[in-house]
């Protein structure tokens, strides 16, 4: 089945096709481990998550590999202030280690609330440093970086074009730096950035290793190229990262991969835009801290979030309330009670989940729209199926949406948990059973039974509906 994507390099929505067919090698930025991930991180790996599971839902054998940055990135996308890993470690008193040990068990959490798949590789940057330095020495080699003030740069006035995100100015690419760009005077070019920090550039590191230019560690940006590099090889399919990743993260691995491998290296660049709150983009360094965790505390359940996620465009700003989550949730609850009330009598059409699955990969598959997938499944509520046909279709478009829509759970309304309504379905199965049966008796007695235990049955024309007494 065919995708389509919109690709940040051409920046045009391209039909979707791998360098081997049928296998798609696909790249994620992962998180800096120095702090907990907030809601507007969170956003971008839910849509990748989406991406991922519509390309395996449409028959792609994917292999999607992810970083864990425990090293190098400063506080400002210029290679200047302090390492976010060692200003982590002395927020909260602890070695740099236990700080990613701790929010990269954090982070994975977080993951499972949201139902988001983890990659079939999670690389550490500290495991490879070994290939930054082998990628460097050939750089070198090459002409492509120079030594200067002990450190190593990556020297961007050798490429024949540094700004390849489409026909952007070096300002509009400017919107998704972190921090503000100061002079380097070590830097032949303003845009020339590090490959490799020596003890001369921060002497309080708290993580180094030898290395041809001296003691030091390597520079934010070398760290996806090499780890996408050893597991996926030297052709990529697609490299996913927040909006926020394009200038300079992303611009500069292109650049540097590239002149290391001496071809293209990445067909198609995928980018989620931010979640903004009304006084703009979220972070961590303003305004209340949104967690996860934080929404849960709030009485949200985190599966809320991501259908509030789902229900929006990944390449339009989103912009978050409560009182917007507040209608997310109201709609996501009335969504699952109306799938949980489906009956299921009668045998599955197998014709008619086909055909579903062919509508709601075309319908998702087209840039990954996914308000347009849940539109399917309101569509399959409506339709002239039965019950286990309607239950098996929202089954399979759950796969990609993972928004537990047939999973039970507890509600305020009816205070039913999941293992009670396992045992009144069964029991309804059973019934039901017994009445085919003709042993009315029986299913007098269940009825009765279930009835003791403050569970009211109705049979209807749509099928046996239950309810708390």
């Amino acid at each position: 089945m065919s995708m389509k994507i919109y690709n940040t390099l051409t920046r045009n929505v391209e039909e979707f096709v791998p360098n081997v067919e049928g296998k798609v090698n696909m790249y994620t930025c992962g998180p800096t481990v120095y702090h907990f991930a907030h809601i507007g991180n969170l956003r971008s790996y839910i849509m990748e998550d989406v991406l991922e599971k519509t390309l395996r839902y449409a028959d792609y054998d994917v292999k999607r590999v992810m970083n864990i940055t425990d090293v190098g990135h400063l506080s400002s996308d210029a290679d200047t202030g302090e390492d976010k890993m060692l200003k982590g470690a002395k927020r909260e008193h602890k070695t740099v280690m236990e700080i990613a040990k701790f929010y990269t068990d954090a982070f994975f959490s977080d993951c499972a609330k949201l139902n988001i798949k983890t990659p079939d590789v999670v690389e550490p940057a500290t495991n490879c440093i070994d290939s930054f330095i082998e990628m460097i020495q050939v750089l070198l080699e090459k002409g492509y970086a120079y030594q200067a003030g002990e450190n190593i740069y990556f020297d961007t006035s050798k490429l024949a074009t540094y700004y390849v995100f489409g026909n952007q100015s070096e300002e509009e690419l400017m919107v998704g730096v972190r921090d503000d760009v100061t002079e380097d005077e070590n830097k032949k070019n303003k845009n020339d950035f590090v490959l490799w920090f020596t003890k001369s550039k921060f002497e309080d590191q708290a993580l180094k290793w030898d290395s041809p230019w001296g003691v030091g560690y390597p520079g934010w940006h070398i760290e996806c190229s090499c780890i996408s590099m050893k597991h996926l090889g030297e052709y990529m399919d697609i490299h996913c990262g927040g909006i926020d990743n394009m200038f300079p993260h992303h611009t500069n691995e292109i650049a540097q991969s590239e002149a290391y491998l001496g071809h293209k290296w990445c067909n198609y660049w995928f980018h989620v835009h931010h979640l903004n709150d009304q006084s703009g983009k979220m972070s961590k360094s303003k305004g209340e801290f949104l967690t996860v965790s934080l929404l849960e505390e709030k009485g949200y359940d985190p599966l809320a979030y991501r259908f509030f996620c789902l229900q929006s465009h990944y390449r339009k700003p989103l912009v978050f309330s409560y009182e917007a989550l507040d209608q997310a949730t109201g709609t996501y609850k009335k969504l699952k009670k109306r799938i949980a009330e489906l009956d299921r009598d009668g045998a599955v059409d197998n014709d008619a989940v086909k055909e579903y699955k062919a509508k709601f990969v075309e319908a998702v598959g087209n840039d990954v729209n996914t308000s347009m997938g849940i539109t399917l499944v309101y569509d399959v509520l409506k339709a002239e199926l039965n019950g286990a046909t309607k239950r098996a279709i929202i089954e399979s478009f759950d796969y990609v949406l993972s928004l537990d829509l047939l999973k039970a759970e507890a509600t305020e309304e009816t205070g039913v948990d999941a293992e009670l309504e396992a045992y009144v379905l069964a029991k309804i199965e059973e019934r039901k059973a017994a009445k085919k049966e003709k042993n009315f008796a029986l299913a007098d007695a269940i009825r009765n039974e279930l009835l003791e235990k403050g569970i009211v049955l109705e049979d209807t024309r749509e099928g046996v509906k239950w309810k708390k007494a």
